[in-house]
């Protein structure tokens, strides 16, 4: 029992909490022991996307397969999104928590940071613009996921034009994987300690006391995402014919990997990996996986739907049905502005408040101390999400390998430990 990743993350996360309550003065010292085991994922992200990406389009080998996945993969994102962001503004309005605060009462952050540039508004040219790296090396150093995909998505265009002649460049490629993916396994052993030092500080920095103003909010947020992940993820999960409970049970220590340290890239590499040994193709998960992460953000759509409008609830006020059909069309596309953008939720908050000119921008300084304690929510149903887009891609492109599927989960039912 205590060599099981599951067991040791929890009693991790259980003793981090302590600690932060406790001692907070400890557990703000912890911050630097969760950086370094997110630190250490992301070292490895860059090159493990780079090369399933090219894997994955080398294998395909047909490009019209390639752009069929790719194009299937955005239209599910968009729809999921939309009806993210949908649910998140009915519950939003059903619970009412911005009803009844004073904001010139409440404890409030500085969001300068967010705001000073242009009034927080999303640079549209740049954002599409950036996408192309000026110098791949330095894309890779800086872990731009949106960089790295458009370059891994060339250099697999050209490797499968290469014909025969690239067979040597795959099976190296290949067994470098391998190599990534023996390190992931070696991080991976330090996950309870990353989930510790996170949490330890998040709780000894933030203190439970601060929830208590808009615990409301905080209610709200957790509710609206177990009802978009047991109705509508689970409504899906049954369209395309596999279980929802199954599929969580077999990514439960990505999971509460991510509860522990609050960022879903913290198992990005380990995700990939999970979901071929759950059935998806390679190729298909190294098309839709990487670009879920930046635009198939579930958890993020209804936190940002739900915040614009406990914003106008604080100050009192009342959104039209077509302000709030507004919301939902701004979001669709500053939400997507968010993708590798340090602090990208609050400036797409910032951005979407400015657009609508209609709540104040500096509403967001409520948001600072609760958004920590709300991250975790997020994270979890960002991944959730993205696998599940991962197996319906799979399922309909007739890359979804059942019988793997079946001995996986009975590897799991087993108890036996699933090697990643």
């Amino acid at each position: 029992m205590f060599k099981n990743l599951t067991f040791q993350v929890l009693t991790a996360i259980a003793i981090g909490i302590l600690v932060g309550l406790i001692w907070p003065e400890a557990g703000k010292q912890m911050k630097p022991v969760g950086d370094t085991f997110i630190n250490a994922v992301k070292m490895v992200i860059a090159p493990i996307i780079f090369l399933t990406i090219v894997l994955g389009i080398a294998k395909m080998g047909d490009m019209k397969k390639v752009g069929k996945v790719g194009g299937k993969a955005f239209i599910y994102f968009e729809v999921v999104t939309t009806l993210a962001l949908i649910i998140g503004l009915i519950v939003v309005n059903v619970l009412k928590p911005g009803a009844g605060l004073d904001f010139d009462k409440l404890q409030k952050g500085d969001v300068s940071q967010y705001t000073s540039n242009g009034g927080g508004k999303i640079d549209w040219i740049e954002f599409f613009t950036h996408i192309v790296p000026s110098n791949m090396v330095d894309a890779f150093a800086k872990g731009d996921i949106l960089q790295v995909l458009f370059f891994s998505v060339l250099f697999g265009v050209a490797l499968t034009a290469l014909g025969d002649k690239g067979k040597i460049i795959i099976e190296f490629f290949d067994k470098l994987l391998n190599v990534f993916f023996k390190i992931v396994g070696y991080i991976m052993k330090a996950a309870p300690l990353g989930a510790f030092g996170a949490m330890a500080f998040t709780i000894g920095n933030f203190g439970l006391e601060s929830l208590l103003p808009l615990g409301k909010l905080m209610m709200s947020v957790y509710i609206t995402m177990f009802l978009f992940v047991f109705i509508v993820l689970n409504i899906i999960c049954k369209m395309n014919g596999f279980s929802l409970w199954k599929y969580l049970k077999f990514i439960k220590e990505e999971l509460l990997i991510v509860l522990g340290t609050s960022s879903s890239e913290s198992v990005l590499p380990r995700m990939m990996n999970k979901m071929e040994k759950f059935g998806c193709s390679k190729s298909v998960v190294g098309l839709v996986i990487p670009t879920g992460y930046s635009f198939n953000l579930d958890g993020t759509s209804i936190y940002l739907s739900m915040a614009v409008v406990f914003l106008a609830q604080v100050f009192n006020i009342d959104l039209s049905l077509t302000q709030q059909i507004t919301i939902i069309a701004i979001l669709m596309f500053t939400s997507k502005g968010a993708a590798a953008v340090t602090g990208g939720g609050f400036i797409v908050l910032a951005s979407t408040l400015s657009a609508m000119s209609v709540i104040p921008v500096e509403g967001l300084a409520l948001l600072l101390g609760v958004d920590r304690f709300m991250s975790e929510a997020r994270a979890i149903v960002n991944l959730i999400g993205n696998g599940i887009a991962t197996i319906v891609v799979s399922k309909s492109e007739n890359e979804f390998d059942e019988s793997q599927s079946e001995q996986a989960l009975k590897e799991l039912t087993s108890g036996k430990k699933i090697a990643v």
